[in-house]
């Protein structure tokens, strides 16, 4: 309501509302008064007060029951057992007028952490790291998800309260500052949103409503109700929670975990809605909106347009691309990794995204995937690593504590050359020499004891003793993973770094590595040649001596062999 009175704007401000269609009683707690609240439709209750609710903190009562903080919390400060907090979004003073983000198709995304890519951690310090992100030339900046979870440490994907940024960080405001001060430097910003299961410390959803359901099972937990009895609220309340992000913090885009355990058999998939809606809500406000999917389906209809069948998703992370490029820098081929192991299987990704497009997995038992057959390659997000395949290891050992310094050079050039949208991890510029370990602080006892256990056991599988997993919830852990900036200054640190920036300039500047076309690749043996219009490489994945070069019309601009030797370092905390 663009034209709404000076009284209806205050109507909806005093207004407090909330979901839950299961209670015979709802009540607020708000100024030291509990107040009841009148049911309306579909289960909503409500109440409008006559003062001001920016700033003040309330919780609800079911029941008779105890008190429990909203489940669309706009703030946390106490953390998730806590009480909530309004928060009127229309008093932040944006300064990003105007603002229009770049090509995403032209784009390179930098993941980070906010917990670790600052030694304060937080949204206000990440500020300060900002002309770093601009010197390197990258131009969308994706941050792990925010929304408060358990503790004041946590990669942030068992967050319970997923409207509140979380308070260690710097709350709503700090967030807001981040996003405007990203923008103020001509940087996108990017959030990773989860919608496939809540955490379990402080998820108090299910006392609401029938937000969960038992149809389905993902290996985190409850499976989100998106096909049940009563689940339009439900599916509201997520489509909702992303257009909050994108319209209220000013975000460009969200990255979507794990698409594959959103289970929904609805004629309408909840992934096809949301994108009508942010198409929506794109056209409302004037600006571009973009939806990443993480999925490891290799199923192309997620980005295709809905005209033929598809979600129409903007774009999808790209498994094969790293696990192919990984496995011809490092040999492993433990999980995953053992449905890979040829340069061949590299050439593919480059030319046709999907190494398994219906071809028969190994390690899944069964064929896999299908071609991605009229999918422009700036739809697919590719990577050397991110925070699944550092983290996700025993000790959360980087690539540069796997591959050589020349391996690292070959793995950048054939990223940043690539035909799809190239993503870092904060740090991997410089070849940091710092894990990143799974690491969290939950404060209850049991559950905290359980995920250091449930660590331990998931590798001893593979032959790892107890003593050499790091603790998640060892705060020397986190500490670990913090970057060291420092040595960004350092001989064969500096010199790793330079090579980015050179190769990200070549990127950013080169029209045959920004257009729609695909790459031409010939494999001789350890040997691969990429052909994109002027620019061509020529990489050696030798084991004992890997190589690249890079040539523009036969002129050479990048070599490996230039570069001062890397000098290996361990994973902090390792054995």
């Amino acid at each position: 309501m663009l034209n709404a009175s000076k009284g209806e704007k205050q109507s909806r401000a005093n207004a407090i509302r909330v979901w839950a269609p299961l209670a015979g009683h709802v009540a607020v707690q708000l100024n030291g008064l509990e107040r009841e609240m009148v049911r309306g439709d579909l289960g909503w209750w409500e109440l409008t007060v006559p003062e001001p609710l920016h700033g003040a903190d309330y919780e609800f009562i079911l029941d008779g029951g105890r008190p429990l903080p909203d489940p669309r919390s706009a703030s946390q400060p106490y953390g998730v057992h806590g009480k909530s907090r309004f928060i009127d979004h229309r008093r932040f003073n944006w300064e990003d007028h105007g603002w229009q983000p770049p090509l995403f198709r032209c784009g390179i995304v930098y993941e980070l952490h906010i917990g670790t890519f600052t030694p304060e951690g937080t949204f206000e310090s990440a500020i300060e790291r900002l002309d770093h992100l601009v010197a390197l030339g990258v131009t969308h900046v994706e941050l792990m998800p925010v929304a408060e979870f358990p503790g004041d440490r946590g990669w942030g994907y068992d967050g319970v309260d997923l409207y509140a940024p979380h308070h260690a960080y710097g709350g709503p405001d700090g967030l807001k500052r981040l996003v405007n001060a990203c923008h103020l430097k001509g940087l996108a910003v990017i959030l990773d949103v989860v919608y496939n299961h809540l955490g379990p410390d402080g998820n108090y959803l299910a006392q609401f409503g029938p937000y969960f359901s038992d149809r389905h099972h993902t290996p985190w937990g409850q499976s989100v109700n998106l096909d049940g009895e009563e689940s339009e609220e439900v599916r509201r309340f997520f489509c909702d929670n992303a257009l909050m992000w994108l319209r209220d913090y000013h975000f460009d885009g969200l990255r979507l975990d794990a698409i594959h355990a959103l289970l929904d058999t609805s004629a309408v998939h909840f992934l096809e809605q949301l994108a009508v809606e942010v198409d929506r809500l794109e056209a409302e406000l004037g600006r571009t909106l973009i939806l990443i999917a993480e999925s490891d389906l290799n199923d192309p209809r997620v980005v295709q347009s809905r005209d033929i069948g598809g979600y129409g998703i903007t774009a999808q992370w790209s498994d094969d691309f790293h696990h192919a490029l990984h496995v011809c820098l490092t040999g492993e081929r433990r999980g995953y990794y053992s449905d890979f192991g040829t340069v061949a299987d590299l050439a593919k990704a480059l030319t046709k995204a999907f190494v398994y497009d219906g071809r028969y997995s190994e390690y899944r038992k069964r064929p896999h995937g299908r071609p991605p057959r009229g999918v422009p390659a700036y739809r697919l997000v590719v990577c050397l690593q991110n925070h699944d395949q550092i983290g996700n290891r025993p000790r959360g050992e980087r690539s540069s504590h796997l591959m050589s310094a020349e391996g690292l050079l070959v793995g950048a050039a054939v990223l940043l050359t690539a035909p799809f949208v190239p993503m870092l991890f904060q740090g991997e510029e410089w070849g940091a020499s710092t894990p990143f370990q799974f690491f969290t602080g939950h404060e209850d006892p049991n559950l905290a004891r359980a995920v250091s256990e449930g660590r331990r056991r998931e590798y001893s599988i593979f032959g790892w003793r107890p003593e050499e997993i790091p603790d998640p919830q060892a705060r020397a852990t986190f500490e670990n993973s913090k970057l060291k900036w420092s040595e960004m200054a350092e001989g064969p640190h500096h010199n790793i770094l330079e090579a980015h920036r050179k190769l990200i300039q070549l990127r950013r500047s080169s029209p045959s590595l920004n257009d729609r076309r695909p790459a031409r690749v010939e494999v001789e043996d350890s040997t691969l040649r990429v052909t994109r219009g002027d620019v061509s490489l020529v990489c050696h994945f030798r084991r004992d001596q890997p190589s690249v070069t890079v040539r523009v019309n036969d002129q050479v601009v990048f070599s490996s062999q230039e570069e001062v030797e890397f000098v290996d370092a361990q994973p902090a905390g390792g054995s």
